[in-house]
């Protein structure tokens, strides 16, 4: 069985307009299993009860995990449970789409899983018990994350690469806010006034993922924030359809109706 990072690095090099031949030679892996991942997919997804990283098989889901990966980054942690570990993700109480987002993307990951909400004053905690939850999240370990450095693992690496937007949001909508910006500008002799959304988190941890993903500008060392406007080159009043296409699916990406402008995630 191939390495699920051969896999996806042979995926990567194929969409990016490589041979069979070319990619064989760089990658060693045969040109008829190339052609099978092309046209078939990268191979079947795990049982329910399976890891994937333990069984180097592609991650299924790959947009669900990165979404699950910015939230648990944010205001994630593991916990062990007797013989498992428990996935727990905070959310506020007044934000139900983000604890349905959590909740859709633990079962994107996992499929069948349980997943529970335990209530509190103010927070509701989504949890799932599963032994291993730490194999997903090699970040774990003692003490708190914000203390602590955290690296990518290379297939966690591929992955965010792949999915950058369901990151940044996982991030934004867990340890982050969303809000109005805006500026004026000389048109055609007049000023005029653009508003156009801003999303912005702040993390102390050193060396988070985030900070270097593509799209996301360092507004000072400990924040990252995307602008519609000048990080993802998509003014929300200019363009023709193709760059409007764009915007709506950076939009889509990034909010999935859980936050309002001006108000916190």
């Amino acid at each position: 069985m191939h390495p699920v990072m051969q896999r996806l690095r042979a995926l990567q090099l194929l969409a990016d307009g490589g041979s069979l031949s070319d990619v064989s030679r760089a990658t060693g892996v045969s040109r008829a299993s190339l052609r099978e991942w092309r046209d078939r997919g990268p191979g079947a997804l795990p049982a329910t009860g399976a890891c994937w990283v333990c069984e180097e098989t592609v991650p299924a889901a790959s947009s669900g995990y990165a979404r699950l990966l910015g939230y648990y980054l944010g205001d994630g942690c593991l916990s062990r449970v007797r013989s498992v570990h428990a996935l727990r993700v905070s959310c506020d109480r007044a934000y139900p789409g983000i604890v349905e987002d959590v909740t859709a993307a633990i079962g994107e990951v996992r499929p069948g899983a349980r997943v529970q909400h335990v209530r509190a004053p103010g927070v509701v905690v989504v949890q799932s018990y599963w032994k291993h939850w730490p194999c997903l999240f090699p970040q774990h370990g003692p003490g708190r994350k914000h203390e602590r450095t955290l690296v990518l693992a290379g297939w966690q690496r591929e992955v965010v690469e792949r999915h950058p937007a369901d990151l940044l949001r996982g991030l934004f909508h867990s340890d982050g806010c969303r809000a109005n910006n805006w500026t004026r500008r000389l048109v055609a002799g007049e000023m005029k006034r653009y508003d156009y959304p801003r999303w912005q988190f702040t993390n102390n941890s050193p060396g988070h993922p985030a900070l270097v993903l593509r799209g996301a500008r360092l507004g000072r060392r400990t924040v990252a924030a995307v602008e519609l406007e000048d990080d993802l080159g998509l003014h929300p009043r200019r363009g023709g359809p193709a760059r409007r296409a764009a915007r709506a699916q950076a939009l889509s990406a990034l909010t999935p109706g859980v936050g309002r402008p001006g108000r916190p995630r």
